[in-house]
C-alpha cells in the first residue's frame, strides 16, 4: 500500500470515529508505529488533526477541510437522499450549474436519466463523471485548479460562469446560520459560488443536516439569496419557521419515511 492511500484511509477513520490510536492503526496497516507517528504528526501541521498521547484527535474546525477523496466518503445515504429529491425539481432541457461539493457527482448521477441537460460546472469530478452521457452539454468552467480539491477556481472560471444564464444553481457550504447566512470554509470557492448564485434563476442550497447551525469562515451569501434548501433530514422547527418566513421552499428525506416537503 503506497504512504499517500494509507494516509486517506488513516483520515476516513478519524472522520468515521474522531480519534485513532497509533498501536491499533500500525497493527491494521502492518507498519511500525514510527510510520504511523509521521503520518499523524503531518496531519497535526496540516491541522487536520491534533496529536495526543499514543494517538490523535479529529481537528473538527469548520474551516478545515478534509483532502476531496476523503469527505466524498462521508454520509454517502445522505447525498444519495439529497441527489433523489433534487432529481424531483430538474426538467429536461434545462442548464443547470453545478458546484464543486462532494454531494455533487451524486447528484449528477441521480440526473441521468433526464434529457438533454446542459451542465456548467468547476467540478474535475463532476465532469469525469459525465463523459458517458450522450446528449448533454457539459461546459467546464476552466480556471486555476484547487491542490486536493478536484475543482477550478479563480478569475477564469468566475469570469466563465457570469458569462451564462442558467435556469438552476445547485451549490453546497461548510456551514448554514440564520445570522451568518451561508458559510465556506476557503474564499477562493466563496467568489465562484456567489458567482454561480448570480447566474441562476433559481438558487438550490444542497446541505446535510451536519451543517446547520454552523459557521466557516467566508461568506457566500444570505439565507435569503437562496430559493430552496435540499436536505437529508428534517431540519428543527425553527428552521422550518425560519424558511417559511423568508419564502424559501425547504425538501428533506428521512430514512424509512417519506420524502417531506415545507413551503
Amino acid at each position: 500500500m503506497l504512504a499517500a492511500e494509507r494516509r486517506n484511509l488513516i483520515l476516513e477513520k478519524l472522520q468515521d470515529e474522531k480519534r485513532v490510536v497509533v498501536s491499533e492503526l500500525s497493527e491494521l496497516f502492518d507498519v511500525s508505529e514510527e510510520t504511523i507517528r509521521r503520518d499523524l504528526e503531518k496531519f497535526d501541521r496540516e491541522g487536520l488533526a491534533t496529536k495526543s498521547y499514543g494517538g490523535a484527535v479529529l481537528n473538527e474546525n469548520n474551516n478545515i477541510d478534509m483532502p476531496f477523496n476523503v469527505r466524498k466518503k462521508k454520509n454517502m445515504q445522505g447525498k444519495r437522499l439529497i441527489a433523489e429529491l433534487i432529481r424531483g425539481q430538474i426538467e429536461d432541457g434545462e442548464h443547470i450549474i453545478v458546484d464543486p461539493s462532494t454531494t455533487a457527482v451524486p447528484i449528477v448521477q441521480a440526473l441521468k436519466g433526464k434529457e438533454r441537460l446542459t451542465v456548467i460546472t468547476n467540478s474535475i469530478e463532476v465532469l469525469l463523471e459525465l463523459t458517458d452521457v450522450p446528449d448533454w452539454d457539459v461546459i467546464s468552467t476552466g480556471g486555476t485548479l484547487k491542490e486536493n480539491y478536484l475543482a477550478l477556481v479563480g478569475a477564469r472560471a468566475i469570469e466563465s460562469i457570469s458569462s451564462f444564464n442558467a435556469d438552476k444553481a445547485i451549490l453546497s457550504c461548510k456551514g448554514i446560520d440564520r445570522e451568518r447566512g451561508i458559510t465556506d470554509a476557503n474564499e477562493l470557492f466563496s467568489q465562484v459560488k456567489k458567482h454561480m448564485l448570480k447566474a441562476a434563476s433559481q438558487r438550490i442550497l444542497a446541505v446535510d443536516y451536519t451543517k446547520f447551525d454552523r459557521v466557516a469562515f467566508s461568506r457566500i451569501c444570505a439565507m435569503e439569496d437562496i430559493d430552496m434548501v435540499v436536505t437529508d433530514r428534517r431540519p428543527s422547527q425553527g428552521w422550518l419557521d425560519f424558511f417559511d418566513q423568508r419564502g424559501i421552499k425547504c425538501l428533506y428525506g428521512k430514512e424509512n419515511e417519506s420524502d417531506s416537503v415545507c413551503k
